[in-house]
């Protein structure tokens, strides 16, 4: 079995984050899939806070809010490393991380 060194890329954003009139993090992976990137994972959280401080937590009395998402790529870090310069300008309230030493197998 073949193993390619990869890099990881986190991006953290709030649902209800708004970006040229459509979700934030809709909007990040329509820009992954335009730039042929190997694929992605949205993920919704349960729970979280960001760097305001604000507690984000789904109850059973909110029907919508803005609870934590997180999505995830992996690619080859050149790829990874191109995308951030894309995606950075989009995110006002989120962040990213890079994960380095990624094994792709």
């Amino acid at each position: 079995m073949s193993h390619t060194n990869g890099r990881m890329l986190k991006i953290f954003v709030g649902e209800s984050e708004m970006y040229n009139h459509e979700a934030l993090y809709h909007a990040i992976i329509k820009k992954l899939k335009e730039h042929g990137m190997a694929g992605a994972t949205t993920i919704r959280g349960i729970e979280g806070f960001g760097a305001h401080n604000i507690k984000h937590k789904k109850a059973i009395d909110v029907l919508s809010g803005d609870l934590p998402i997180l999505i995830e790529v992996i690619d080859s870090p050149e790829k990874i490393d191109e995308i951030i310069d894309t995606i950075k300008p989009m995110i006002k309230e989120g962040m990213m991380a890079v994960i380095n030493g990624v094994e792709i197998v």
